[in-house]
């Protein structure tokens, strides 16, 4: 996921490094006080797949994040067991 990574980045810089703050789940507030969730396209897919169950799982992973990781993402929603972060 490259792309948004490098959006990711590049939204950061703007935002957090220009006065404002990143938060969970991909919030971020800019420096007027303004907040802006950075959301990757497969989210609609994870969060709204036909597996209920796939799609619980990956919500609960992603309220662990910051910046939303989509592979970390699809992994919960497929029940693969989460890797070590160390």
């Amino acid at each position: 996921m490259p792309e948004f990574s490098r959006f990711f980045g590049i939204v950061i810089r703007m935002f957090v490094e220009g006065g404002g703050s990143h938060g969970q789940c991909g919030w971020l507030k800019d420096r007027f006080g303004l907040s802006w969730q950075v959301v990757p396209r497969e989210m609609g897919e994870l969060l709204g797949g036909p597996d209920r169950d796939g799609a619980a799982r990956a919500m609960q992973a992603m309220l662990q994040m910051q910046k939303l990781d989509v592979a970390r993402l699809r992994e919960a929603y497929e029940g693969i067991p989460a890797r070590s972060q160390g």
